[in-house]
């Protein structure tokens, strides 16, 4: 696959008719391959040879994550026997389902993180450290190592957590960049500064960051970026995948939005009628995966809500991009008639270096509206902290939410569960998303 890297620098027409050529290839195989699709085209007379151009795909309904827990089995497009890898999703907005993957699909995996790699400047013959899990299925600690195995780096597998081990690791091995969450870059910071560790002329150069958004929709550095640039002034790169895509977005060197990798993923990004939006305006992220054999999907729904960039990135590269999830559809609430999605309450906290945890709980109140519930945990609680986090929320947000105390102890079994492979920091205990 890696001949086809030229083609990211060729004209938007090009990539385009690029794309049209591999979405055709891959209707055909969903026609021939697809229990689910086959029926979603008999039941909806879709002429999938009537689908020549990116714009006909608005032709073809969308696909929801219902749709897959319902009918999970009805995915796959291979025998059980072809299948070499199952991933999960994490859950975070519903019941997991599994993905099967063939041994083509994990070479295409591997192929989108080596790009995601190269984008960052990682070469052959670095040493990455990979700081998040590779097991419970989960497809992420899998795609980095099998990247950065076929790109030909060095990885030091060190999982999630413990800053101790993390810093031995870099220490010794001396690696060039990490694979991290970013909020867990300030408690790797924190431990050094304890421990007298001179992080600041550590081998560390950038890191290829997860989970977490370091940018606003301006690409300004979030609250959460800048606390770490300030002690510690090394890149930090931001990443955006998930398992249903089976590819990344991942931003170069000017910090624009991530890039897509157009032979592996077609974007649109709709209105709350499933109409696109314009260019660089913000909707649901929708996809179409290109050259997947296992379990393809075709116009699905994320819920994730991002803006697409299409003006020439200084990179060189004439892929457009897709700028910070501003949050998930299904994780709107409304406020006091203010709209807010967490990931803009998360940064809000990151600011505040005296907070050690944070929870954001989502209930419904008896009037029917959305309520909000922050629990904070800090070593010293006051009421002049609780009034100025307020001031905050009222100044950035435009309201308020209840703020409750509680140990770090007590935060710290919610937000590290053992039974999750994600830090939980939102709880959405509304009926509707129940």
């Amino acid at each position: 696959m890696e001949q086809k890297n030229v083609m990211e620098r060729q004209s938007p027409a090009e990539i385009k008719a690029y794309q049209e050529e591999l979405l055709r290839r891959q209707l055909l195989y969903l026609q021939e391959k697809s229990p689910f699709y086959k029926q979603l085209f008999a039941a909806a007379a879709i002429d999938i040879n009537l689908i020549q151009t990116l714009e006909d795909l608005t032709l073809i309904p969308t696909t929801s994550k219902d749709d897959i827990q319902q009918r999970n089995a009805d995915f796959f497009c291979v025998d059980a026997a072809e299948i070499i890898d199952y991933c999960s999703t994490s859950g975070t907005l519903g019941r997991p389902v599994s993905f099967g993957l063939t041994d083509a699909d994990l070479e295409r995996l591997a192929y989108n993180e080596m790009r995601s790699f190269q984008t960052i400047g990682v070469q052959q013959g670095d040493i990455v450290q990979l700081m998040t899990t590779m097991d419970r299925r989960f497809m992420a600690g899998l795609a980095y190592f099998l990247g950065l195995r076929k790109l030909g780096a060095g990885v030091l597998r060190i999982g999630s957590g413990i800053p101790q081990m993390q810093w031995d690791s870099i220490l010794q091995y001396k690696p060039r960049f990490l694979i991290a969450v970013p909020s867990f870059l300030l408690k790797m910071i924190e431990y050094a500064e304890q421990h007298g560790i001179d992080y600041r002329q550590s081998s560390v150069e950038a890191v290829l960051c997860i989970g977490e958004s370091l940018r606003d929709t301006q690409f300004n550095d979030s609250l959460l970026t800048s606390r770490i640039k300030e002690k510690w002034p090394i890149k930090l790169h931001s990443t955006y995948a998930s398992t249903e895509m089976g590819s990344a977005f991942t931003e170069c060197d000017h910090f624009c939005g991530g890039h897509v990798h157009e032979d592996l993923i077609i974007t649109e990004v709709l209105d709350e009628q499933e109409q696109p939006v314009a260019d660089g305006e913000s909707g649901e992220l929708v996809i179409t995966t290109l050259g997947i054999q296992g379990v393809p999907l075709l116009r699905f729904k994320t819920g994730d809500i991002v803006r697409r960039h299409v003006e020439p990135c200084a990179c060189g590269r004439q892929t457009y991009r897709i700028g910070p999830v501003e949050g998930r559809k299904q994780h709107m609430v409304k406020y006091k008639g203010t709209t807010l999605y967490p990931p803009a309450m998360h940064d809000l906290l990151v600011g505040f270096a005296q907070i050690e945890h944070h929870v954001i709980e989502i209930l419904d109140n008896a009037i029917g509206t959305d309520e909000i519930v922050v629990y904070i945990s800090v070593k010293e609680p006051s009421d002049e902290l609780l009034a100025e986090i307020k001031d905050h929320f009222r100044a950035k947000l435009r309201v308020s939410p209840r703020i409750e105390w509680r140990t770090a102890e007590e935060l710290q079994k919610v937000i590290f569960n053992p039974l999750s492979r994600k830090p939980i920091t939102f709880l959405d205990k509304r009926k509707a998303n129940l």
